[in-house]
């Protein structure tokens, strides 16, 4: 039961993060300009962005649910189950970012999805 809380957590908070992060840069805006001085210049104007510190808090809980899960399952299981985020990204990106999701990129999280369980099916 422990494992399904940690994937929940890797899956739920990883993706919530890598939304937030992107809802954050979206504000900033594009870097266009890659030199040292300017690349600091736009983290610096992300972190200013409340977005941006939400997003990253998530991702960090993902991370040490990760390493939680890690070390009590296969990784053989850990990251195939994982891939579920690709279908929670484009769930948010689609809901959350209000971007537009193509059959084509639905019919990719469906294969995900069916690829997750086929793992998921083998597991013992």
């Amino acid at each position: 039961m422990k494992e399904v809380i940690f994937y929940l957590l890797i899956i739920g908070a990883g993706t919530g993060g890598e939304l937030c992060v992107s809802r954050a840069m979206k504000a900033v805006g594009e870097v266009k300009d890659f030199r040292p001085a300017a690349l600091l210049g736009v983290a610096s104007r992300a972190l200013r962005v409340p977005w941006m510190w939400v997003g990253l808090s998530l991702m960090g809980t993902a991370f040490f649910a990760l390493l939680a899960v890690l070390s009590i399952e296969n990784v053989s299981l850990v990251v195939p189950v994982t891939a579920l985020s690709y279908a929670g990204g484009a769930l948010g990106g689609r809901f959350f970012l209000g971007e537009q999701v193509t059959r084509r990129r639905w019919t990719g999280v469906l294969l995900v999805c069916v690829g997750v369980a086929l793992v998921i099916m083998g597991r013992r």
